[in-house]
């Protein structure tokens, strides 16, 4: 069982920026190259990988890594954004020198200026559907408890009195999984440490609210009952949940994210922010382990990690217009030096990288070329 604890969170949501932070992929791809080549990578001798979730969405972004590092790029991710570091060795055997692209996605909806959404075009009728899937799915059950302690938590107020009313299920102390109120800082405590109670409903209890939460809330209270909605705020709850913590596997996700799920659940768009946060903890724990890597040393590499934002296609696309939102990056050369970049200046060097590749690729004539390539006999 994993909760959050007391203690500041290392990764702070409020530190990722998204406004003037954001370039097409197509403006970002051949930025990235060129960036790897002023690192002193060899034109021809770079093996590119990318840490991407399995949606579909996410081809584009692959076809142009292959088109301008002249590669088809190794995949260094799971479902999600999760990397998978146990492909460290594999990778650094393909190449001399090294490029990890990570990022968690998400999709944008253009019309409504939403995000979480993506537009299948394979879809018989082609409607949108949750994008990135598998965080949506990860973060769904934490979004339902939030929604009903929202709904099963009443303010009022009768005269100079200020009273919250709690669902029992929410009172209770012995679950094992759920949403877990931090009840001190919502209900009045008497001298004998006792919560200032009320009066007790079939299903419920009513308290005097804290001086505390009283304040926070700058005596909004409204005459008649009515539910605590978004006045529920991050720093009021947390969640406790049963799950096997298997590293890259099936439930690293969650694992990446129940701590800060409070903020996720609060936020406007909990797509976004799980996003974000996903790909800042991959982005410190995929360094810890490149820097132990082996099969790392003596080669340059170039680590970046950040978020994919997949702009749902119109009618007649074929792609996404999926712009890139940088975090950090970590850079080893092969002389020893290490250092990292945070993300005003990640962007900032991306930025001034010119947009010119001579080397990339035709794809369709490199495609074209092969299928007049005289047929190899397989033997036996």
């Amino acid at each position: 069982m994993y909760s959050f604890a007391s203690s500041q969170l290392q990764t702070t949501p409020g530190n990722f920026q998204l406004d003037g932070m954001m370039m097409r992929y197509s403006l970002f791809v051949p930025r990235l190259y060129n960036f790897a080549l002023s690192l002193g990578m060899q034109p021809g001798k770079i093996t590119p990988s990318r840490a991407f979730c399995s949606d579909e969405s996410q081809g584009y972004p692959i076809i142009l890594l292959a088109k301008h590092f002249g590669g088809f790029p190794f995949n260094h991710g799971r479902v999600g954004g999760i990397v998978a570091t146990d492909r460290h060795g594999p990778h650094a055997s393909h190449g001399k020198d090294m490029v990890i692209v990570q990022a968690s996605h998400v999709g944008y909806d253009p019309e409504n200026a939403t995000f979480g959404n993506y537009r299948r075009l394979q879809r018989e009728d082609q409607c949108a559907t949750a994008n990135c899937g598998k965080i949506f799915h990860t973060i769904e059950w934490y979004l339902d408890e939030y929604h009903y302690a929202q709904d099963n938590i009443f303010l009022e107020r009768n005269g100079d009195d200020f009273l919250i009313t709690v669902d029992n299920q929410l009172l209770s102390a012995h679950r094992d999984e759920g949403l877990m109120l931090a009840l001190k800082k919502l209900i009045a405590v008497a001298n004998d440490d006792r919560f200032r109670f009320i009066r007790a409903q079939s299903t419920s209890k009513t308290f005097l609210a804290s001086a505390e939460f009283i304040t926070a809330t700058g005596n909004a209270w409204p005459e008649t009952k009515k539910p605590i909605g978004s006045l529920l705020t991050a720093d009021l709850f947390h969640f406790e949940r049963h799950f096997s913590r298997d590293i890259e596997g099936l439930s690293h996700l969650e694992g990446n994210l129940i701590d800060p799920m409070p903020w996720i659940v609060t936020s406007k768009e909990p797509m976004l922010l799980a996003a974000q946060i996903n790909t800042q903890i991959e982005f410190d724990r995929t360094y810890r382990s490149i820097v132990k890597e082996h099969s790392y040393q003596n080669k340059n590499l170039l680590f970046v990690s950040g978020i994919n934002i997949d702009i749902s296609p119109r009618e007649g696309q074929i792609f996404p217009l999926t712009k890139f939102v940088p975090w950090a990056a970590y850079i080893q050369k092969e002389t020893g030096e290490s250092y990292t970049l945070e993300q005003k200046e990640l962007f900032e060097i991306l930025a001034e990288q010119k947009i010119g590749n001579d080397q990339k690729i035709d794809l369709e004539e490199a495609i074209e070329s092969m299928e007049h390539e005289k047929e190899v006999k397989i033997r036996f």
